[in-house]
């Protein structure tokens, strides 16, 4: 390993915030069993939150974020993982409150890494990343609760973003009707594209007004976007329907009514990746890598120079990102 590594890294103090590249010696960072050359990583929104001073997502200062981070074992104190091994690590508290994957280097506890899945490259590991993973989790799920394709359409809100693009992927990979909600007319063609057999404007899933029950529509649904899209959908499932919720882009609260639950058997998931158990993180990795993903990289995926990541996390706070960004960190 070189004496220095550069990484994007955030400070605060009462006076002033600071994002910027830096150049960093091996002792800046955190203890743990593997140390890992970075090759790539993901740009999230949870990742712009923490460029920015009131993002409130970051525990401490200084901190290197980046959730997602895929690369190269250099050095491991664990007998599991071996040098030159390829791994990657999502989630946990990455890019929160221990350094993650914004840096040429990362140090990690072994616990949190994944052998990278037999058919992924690194890079197609960070195209899905974090959204990937959270997709694959949330459908895990709603098929644990009895979701079959046959059984009808399933609705994926926020569709353009990591999450939703990738859902749509996958769920038209496996056989389901998707139906798709964006607010952004011009990407029908792209989420068409994915899989999606029909595509609904925001304001078809969240009206003004959200009857304790709408007319039965969706077998199931993923939703990253909360508020009255929450309600909207789970006011809309067919008998015995789920609903899995995985973001809160329109809002962290929602008014909904008991009816959906009480008189259509319907069922509200809550999906968090970030801490999900080892061997389900394992098992969705490695149905991830199963999947044929280079089609998917091309349609979802557009890479950015580590140059270019601070411009990069503007732009997701924007809601400028179509599908995923992925950062080339190293080669």
């Amino acid at each position: 390993m070189p004496d220095t590594f550069r990484a994007l890294r955030v400070e605060k103090d009462p006076e002033q915030f600071r994002c910027g590249f830096q150049e960093l010696a091996p002792s800046d960072l955190p203890a743990g069993e593997l140390l890992v050359r970075v090759s790539y990583s993901g740009v999230n929104y949870k990742d712009g939150l923490a460029s920015i001073p009131n993002g409130a997502v970051v525990r401490r200062y200084p901190l290197i974020p980046g959730i997602d981070l895929a690369g190269t074992v250099v050095a491991s104190s664990d007998s599991r993982f071996r040098e030159g091994e390829r791994v990657l690590a999502t989630g946990y508290d990455l890019g929160v409150s221990r350094d993650g994957g914004f840096a040429q280097y990362a140090r990690i506890p072994s616990a949190w890494a994944v052998p990278l899945p037999t058919g992924l490259t690194e890079r197609q590991s960070m195209a899905l990343g974090t959204a990937g993973l959270t997709a694959a989790l949330a459908i895990d799920r709603l098929e644990a609760n009895g979701l079959r394709p046959e059984q009808g359409p399933v609705l994926v809100t926020g569709a353009t973003g990591g999450v939703g693009s990738i859902a749509i992927a996958l769920l038209s990979q496996a056989g389901y009707t998707v139906e798709a909600s964006t607010g952004k007319a011009s990407e029908h063609d792209f989420l068409r594209a994915l899989g999606a057999s029909q595509i609904l404007s925001r304001e078809d899933v969240a009206p003004e007004t959200v009857r304790p029950l709408e007319k039965q529509r969706w077998a199931g649904a993923i939703d990253p976007v909360g508020g009255r899209t929450l309600a909207f959908a789970l006011s809309s499932l067919l008998y015995g329907g789920s609903v899995a919720l995985v973001g809160l882009t329109g809002g962290g609260s929602f008014a909904g009514s008991v009816f959906p639950f009480i008189l259509r058997a319907g069922n509200l998931l809550g999906i968090d990746s970030a801490y999900v158990d080892m061997p389900t993180r394992e098992r969705l990795w490695g149905k991830l890598g199963a999947h044929p993903l280079p089609a998917l990289e091309a349609q979802i995926a557009q890479e950015v120079a580590f140059d270019d990541l601070p411009a990069a996390l503007a732009t997701i706070l924007r809601g400028g990102v179509r599908g995923r960004m992925v950062v080339r960190i190293g080669g």
